[in-house]
């Protein structure tokens, strides 16, 4: 049995996560998908797949010519997420990774594109640069960045009462809400990205980042 709680955690709420979360998450996931515009050929990572469904989508994108790796700590998310791309038809050219990351276990400058989706944010904030960075080897000159993350509100905006419960929450109780606002934009930024389109979204009254950006 694994010591990892993270990983026992989504071990256990595999089956369920869609009816717990992914009604509220799908709206951001896809549109930062379509921000993204996978082009046929593409080779493509996703980090943290979840349930599969950002798979089955960039399966179709790229096409036969194509290739989509997903790479995530759940062995219980990898079976639902299999399951997902058999019944799709989508199942031939994508190829699933069950490990902690950081690292990633690919090769430099591999992947036209790497994609994060309520991710990022559930690593722990002082971990989040060596996870970017890891993204940055793995991508290709010039390759795509695609993050969709709850996010810090922005300067001129006000919490909300929400958000500030969520925050408090994650501080005082981490291990029953493991996620985190972060401040997406910067974060990248500072990773050495260039952001080419910047999107933001509410999510139960709290911002959702999405940003598509260049490693240039």
């Amino acid at each position: 049995m694994t010591s990892n709680p993270a990983q026992r955690f989504y071990d256990r709420i595999s089956h369920a996560y869609d009816m717990i979360a992914d009604g509220g998450e799908h709206v951001a996931r896809e549109r930062g998908l379509e921000l993204l515009a996978a082009q046929p050929g593409e080779s493509i990572l996703e980090v943290g797949f979840g349930t599969g469904h950002s798979l089955v989508s960039l399966a179709k994108a790229v096409g036969d010519t194509g290739k989509v790796v997903g790479v995530d700590i759940s062995s219980g998310m990898r079976d639902v997420a299999q399951k997902r791309l058999e019944k799709s038809g989508h199942a031939h050219n994508v190829e699933l990774v069950v490990q902690e990351t950081p690292p990633l276990p690919f090769e430099d400058a591999q992947f036209d594109a790497v994609v994060m989706s309520f991710t990022l944010e559930l690593f722990p904030i002082a971990e989040i640069p060596a996870v970017l960075a890891e993204c940055k080897r793995v991508l290709k000159n010039n390759g795509r960045l695609s993050v969709v993350s709850m996010a810090e509100v922005l300067p001129d905006d006000h919490a909300s009462i929400l958000e500030h419960s969520y925050v408090w929450m994650h501080t005082h109780f981490p291990h029953i809400v493991d996620c985190q606002p972060i401040p997406v934009e910067a974060m990248i930024t500072d990773a050495g990205f260039t952001i080419t389109t910047q999107e933001r979204m509410g999510l139960f009254t709290m911002p959702v980042a999405i940003v598509i950006a260049t490693n240039q």
